[in-house]
């Protein structure tokens, strides 16, 4: 779900930033993914202040002006604003950035002075039509601190992970209701913008549109309502906006008041030009066994009677919930259209759309659940929203067409199964506090301790107690239970022998260097016995994997791809085969461990600046490594085996795993790939038994340690860009230690270094006495953007000055 901020805000007037509202979402409602700014253009734009203004020496209208960028280094600036100013907060676009529109900065001359960059107006930046002056800013902070971390501009897109169960939560005012009820602000609806008098007038006339719903099973509720004379155009910019914020386009007033609607308030919608309608009548029905539709995205879809479709007197002009039918649209010349809301059948509408093989926004919330209730105040919002940017008056009054709606049931919570399942008190007025502030009706029986409670029509995943008392966990605050260790357990079981053997293998792995990875265990390996599963998450994997070494020959291409030369990775995970005992049976699941090494066998020093690559002895002393962390007490051996394989790794004579090569798509750089297997449900222990983990280390112990949890690790993501590798060769004195160079060097290179390594040092030829040569590696990467040659550039030269200044080390020129 991608939410935009500043919509979020016409829902409830909260006070949060952007951040904020994540941490919020994120503790409270739903995980919040990424936060992105949608004015990613001014993202090179930083705030600078004007130190020094001078007139132009050779222009009347210009300013020679002195600037603080936040470099360390004052940038000679040409301005021909009237209103620049020592001492003030700027924009400022510095030279290689590029502006809106596309003007890219460079350094030149105007009139003789030089000038480094642009101190940038409303206009230039895209923020208004402002182009007399320059931008005063009044913000405190730093110069050097990027514009949009400063300024609020432009609007900020939240991706919230919704899952399943709330479908409520696929929409701005679902999202709205949780913010009010945790910042204890009032829930409101949008204004409309643009509207006129005539909106929300009384209906023109009577309608001669008539609407009957056959399947009542597959639509429990549809209502229609007639609007003439509208007018089909570009949408106001208000509008547009919004419905960009969330990622989508801009196709029409009436089209993108549908989206809105959509996205706004989590009901799709759709608009029927009224004039390619057939006789006057909407028919709500089963589709036709063979009946053909040809659908918006211009696809001959074939239908089959399990299928509901909206259809006029003649034919099916959609198919219901998921998608609408091509000639029917609303197009420039339409005048007239009818507006469809409704409620379908969630499990009808996502067989049809798997049947089918088309997803859209409409059947996504629809198969998910939609509120019925809610149709007639959604039909009556959209009404006057269309009315008010296409123009327009309502025929008729709106047809309701509906099935008796089933009540919310009624749920009995009992005070003592709260405290039991929560592990805490908490009083019932808070339970009735909290629950009230998302729509829950709740009362209290006359003893007091129990509460009745109803939830509302849009929260159709409660159902029961145990649900309602999540959602008082939920609403009471996770960081507010006590994480104190209680006097009680939940239980008083051992962990697993494959538990515990898994923890043995993977901190035998972590001690020799290599690095996990947790993907998921799919493959686009097809084979004769390869196992395909029915919805794949994607078609280019959708295939269940027979052995971990597939799983790690992509990930290591992945990183060959981004230069990665040395490649350590182990995985333990599930490895399917085909279950031949019956028909239909589920595959065979087992736990597998599996390495892949290729690379440097240890990490290059200027004592070995080219250490050597692994080879299969490594690999052979890897795998009986893991064989005796799976297996401790056992006789590991590798033998050579008669396929092509390098080794077979067996146990007690019982073959467990292998030890091979691994081709890759690489690059001819590449070294060679060597990877080791091994299926740690070889040998099942017998029951009570568990494999000792090494003389020093006991069950029990790696039990404890395991319940304790394993130390705090801090991850960051893999970085996207490229890097850029600088070496600097210096000229450093014996008194002085190579550590010292290199807190200078970290000290002066920035935020931008992330590896720094000596790997050379030398005496001799052209090395004055007492002093010697020391080579050090850098390497710069930007996490968000390519690294401009200036850029690093000015960096090196930054250090060699600092280097000179406080240790007198010099670079080293020949």
């Amino acid at each position: 779900m991608n939410a935009s901020y500043e919509w979020l805000r016409d829902f409830v007037h909260f006070s949060l930033s952007p951040e904020e509202l994540r941490d919020l979402l994120t503790s409270r409602v739903a995980t919040v993914d990424d936060i992105i700014r949608l004015r990613a253009d001014l993202a090179e734009v930083v705030v600078a202040r004007v130190v020094e203004v001078e007139r132009h020496p050779n222009a009347d209208h210009l300013w020679v002006t002195k600037v603080d960028a936040g470099s360390g280094e004052l940038r000679d600036v040409v301005c021909g604003a009237p209103n620049v100013t020592a001492g003030v907060l700027y924009p400022f676009a510095p030279v290689g950035s590029t502006l809106p529109g596309g003007l890219r900065l460079e350094k030149r001359k105007i009139r003789g002075a030089v000038s480094e960059g642009m101190l940038c107006s409303a206009r230039e930046l895209g923020l208004g039509t402002d182009h007399e002056g320059i931008m005063a800013l009044d913000v405190n902070v730093s110069p050097g601190t990027k514009f949009l971390d400063a300024m609020p501009v432009g609007d900020v897109r939240l991706v919230v992970d919704v899952l399943p169960n709330r479908p409520d939560l696929l929409s701005h005012e679902g999202l709205a209701r949780e913010i009010a009820a945790a910042t204890r602000t009032p829930l409101q609806t949008p204004v409309i913008r643009d509207s006129s008098d005539d909106v929300g007038a009384s209906p023109r006339g009577p309608s001669s549109f008539n609407v009957t719903v056959e399947d009542v099973t597959g639509c429990p509720r549809y209502m229609a309502a007639v609007i003439r004379g509208v007018t089909i155009g570009p949408s106001p910019s208000w509008l547009v906006s919004r419905i960009e914020a969330v990622g989508s386009r801009s196709i029409n007033n009436v089209v993108d008041a549908t989206n809105y609607m959509l996205h706004g308030f989590g009901q799709p919608m759709h608009a029927f030009d009224i004039s390619a309608l057939y006789g006057n009548q909407i028919i709500v029905r089963r589709a036709r066994a063979d009946e053909r539709i040809k659908t918006l995205d211009g696809v001959d879809r074939t239908l089959d009677s399990e299928m509901t479709v909206i259809a006029d007197a003649n034919k099916a002009q959609a198919i219901a919930g998921v998608i609408g039918g091509e000639g029917s649209e609303v197009t420039d010349a339409t005048t007239g259209i009818l507006l469809e809301v409704a409620s379908f059948d969630a499990r009808r509408v996502r067989s049809t759309r798997r049947k089918l093989g088309v997803s859209t926004d409409a059947s996504y919330r629809f198969e998910r659940g939609v509120d019925a209730d809610a149709c007639p105040r959604h039909l009556r919002y959209a009404i006057d929203l269309i009315m008010a940017v296409a123009g327009g008056l309502l025929e008729g009054e709106p047809v309701d067409v509906s099935a008796t709606l089933e009540a919310r049931p009624t749920i009995r919570v009992r005070h003592e199964r709260v405290s039991a399942l929560l592990g805490e008190e908490i009083d019932n007025a808070e339970v009735e506090r909290e629950l009230s502030t998302i729509g829950f009706s709740v009362a209290t029986d006359k003893a007091g301790s129990d509460l009745s409670v109803t939830p509302p029509t849009w929260r159709s995943d409660v159902v029961a107690e145990v649900e309602v008392i999540e959602e008082i966990a939920r609403l009471h605050g996770y960081d507010k239970f006590s994480s104190d260790i209680r006097p009680f357990r939940p239980s008083n079981v051992p962990d697993a022998p494959l538990h515990l053997l898994t923890m043995r293998v993977r901190e035998a792995c972590v001690a020799s260097g290599l690095l996990e990875i947790r993907p998921l265990p799919f493959t686009r390996r097809n084979d004769e016995r390869s196992l395909r599963v029915r919805n794949p998450l994607a078609e280019d994997e959708s295939f269940l994997r027979q052995d971990i070494l597939d799983t790690l020959a992509r990930r290591a291409e992945f990183n060959l791809s981004h230069m990665q030369r040395t490649i350590r990775l182990f995985e333990i995970g599930a490895v399917f085969a085909a279950n031949d005992a019956a028909d239909g049976a589920l595959p065979d699941e087992r736990v597998h461990a599996g390495v892949l090494v290729m690379g440097d066998r240890r990490p290059p020093h200027f004592t070995e600046p080219r250490p050597p690559h692994y080879d299969e002895w490594d690999a052979k002393a890897l795998a009986e490594l893991l064989g005796e962390a799976a297996f401790p007490g056992h006789v590991i051996s590798c033998a050579p085996p008669e396929d092509d394989t390098l080794w077979n790794i067996t146990v007690d004579d019982v073959k467990v795993g292998i030890v091979r090569r691994v081709p890759l798509d690489a690059p001819t750089w590449a070294a060679a790939a060597f990877g080791i297997e091994i299926d740690l449900e070889a040998l099942s222990p017998s029951p009570g038994r568990m494999y000792s983990a090494s003389p020093g280390i006991s069950d029990r112990q790696l039990h404890e340690r395991g319940s304790k949890g394993l130390p705090s690790h801090s991850y960051r993501p893999i970085p996207a860009m490229p890097s850029i590798d600088i070496d600097l060769a210096l000229i450093v004195s014996d008194g002085i230690r190579a550590a010292q160079v290199e807190q200078v060097i970290r000290g002066s290179a920035g935020e931008l270094l992330e590896r720094l390594a000596l790997f050379d040092e030398f005496r001799g030829a052209g090395i004055p006495d007492g002093s010697r040569s020391l080579a050090w590696r850098l390497t710069f990467r930007h996490p968000e953007r390519t690294l401009r040659e200036r850029e690093i550039q000015g960096r090196t030269e930054k250090i060699v000055k600092a280097l000179e200044g406080e240790l007198g080390v010099r670079q080293r020129t020949a």
